[in-house]
């Protein structure tokens, strides 16, 4: 006993400091699962997924296989209960408090620093600092920590996406539907079978709520977090691949941003301010101060609109201003300024450039001195709960340096279109 005692002080407890002080790594790649807005949101889901061996623990364990199987249930007896009632189904397709509760006690009880969930944690979720805000918990904290956002993230689309509930901006994100109109009723109901039947066959307890999620993101075409995905491997390949040879010491600044901005007409595929914003960031270019532009915007502006705000500068840097394309990064998810600066750290992060030299932000006179200023602090403390940069010194009127930060990689659940 007294030699177990001593295994445990000197292997164990110095396991746990290491693990849980550990930054995340630039070095690490990010599991893509099969669905790029499932890998984008719920990545502890993603892994739990993709992991032979995580996966084989949890769908072996009892109580997780009961939770599976009721909640199943819950999605069967919904056919014939709930009839014209839509809340009724969305309301079980959720994870409700008892369950997330319930697996979240299970999978600590599970966690052990030397099996499949233990590297999980060790190998994925805390060099990917996807759950960074969590990192300075113990591994097994962090597991259940994880799990609860994912969770939440879940119940987050579903009350948006399903049951019609305001969005963090609903002039842009919210659901496509009248969900007070009586046939709602019925597209809920075959929304519900089609899950059903879908995961049916599943023992893994996220698999009905994380389909029912999905899927109301797929029918109200609300599906953006996977745009353009992998990215490195398409539209950023050509720039992705010229990171490698870079030689950073010859530049002052890592990457010029260009944030978006959309336009009013849905048949206008880019506006006036942002033409104006990528011309004066080739400006800047030309001038050696970076050797990357990163145009950052999504398909915002207006309502449901078909145009991509990056893919759309990225078309008119290379055509008109005569920018080479393995000089430009898109960022085609960003929704907002405050996505704008965290999703540029992010490609900075991922994509191995120098995550401690300063950055260029390119745009226009207000927009600039907004991120400045202070407001944009604030306005990303509010929704992010972090802010994801640090302001350097201003240059002009139209440019100012900052700096990103690690909290940038920490997934969003309140954001399901750019998390």
């Amino acid at each position: 006993m007294k030699q177990r005692l001593l295994f445990l002080l000197f292997f164990c407890i110095p396991y746990f400091s290491i693990a849980q002080s550990l930054p995340p790594s630039q070095k690490y790649r990010i599991v893509q699962g099969d669905n790029g807005v499932e890998s984008k949101n719920y990545y502890l889901l993603t892994l739990l997924r993709t992991s032979k061996e995580a996966r084989a623990l949890i769908e072996k364990d009892s109580v997780l296989a009961r939770i599976a199987r009721q909640k199943h249930q819950q999605l069967a007896s919904s056919l014939t209960d709930c009839k014209n009632v839509a809340s009724c189904y969305t309301e079980r397709m959720k994870v409700s408090p008892e369950e997330m509760h319930a697996i979240g006690r299970q999978l600590a009880r599970l966690y052990s620093p030397g099996n499949a969930l233990g590297r999980l944690v060790a190998d994925h979720l805390i060099p990917s600092g996807t759950y960074y805000r969590h990192h300075n918990l113990t591994p097994d904290k962090l597991l259940v920590k994880a799990w609860e956002q994912d969770a939440a993230g879940i119940n987050f689309a579903i009350g948006v996406y399903a049951q019609g509930q305001k969005p963090n901006y609903p002039a842009i994100d919210s659901i496509s539907f009248n969900v007070r109109d009586a046939r709602y009723a019925q597209l809920v109901n075959a929304c519900t079978q089609a899950v059903w039947d879908e995961t049916r066959n599943s023992t893994l307890f996220f698999e009905p709520s994380l389909t029912s999620a999905l899927r109301f993101l797929e029918i109200n075409e609300r599906e953006q977090a996977a745009d353009f995905e992998p990215m490195a491997a398409g539209e950023n390949r050509a720039a992705y691949e010229r990171v490698a040879r870079m030689n950073w010491s010859k530049y002052p600044y890592t990457v010029i941003l260009v944030p978006g901005a959309g336009p009013d007409d849905p048949a206008v595929p880019l506006s006036a301010s942002g033409m104006l914003r990528c011309r004066v960031a080739a400006l800047r270019y030309r001038e050696g101060k970076a050797p990357f532009i990163v145009v950052s915007g999504g398909r915002v502006h207006p309502y449901k609109t078909r145009f991509s705000e990056a893919f759309e500068m990225k078309r008119y840097l290379i055509a008109v201003m005569g920018i080479p394309e393995d000089a430009i990064l898109i960022d085609p998810h960003a929704r907002h300024t405050t996505t704008n600066m965290r999703n540029c750290a992010r490609l900075i992060y991922r994509y191995g450039m120098p995550f401690d030299k300063p950055c260029l932000a390119s745009t226009t006179k207000s927009q600039s001195y907004y991120i400045t200023d202070g407001v944009l602090e604030k306005r990303c403390l509010q929704e992010l709960g972090y802010v994801p940069y640090r302001n350097g010194k201003r240059l002009s009127d139209t440019e100012s340096e900052f700096y990103p930060t690690l909290e940038s990689l920490h997934i969003n659940p309140t954001e399901p279109l750019d998390p």
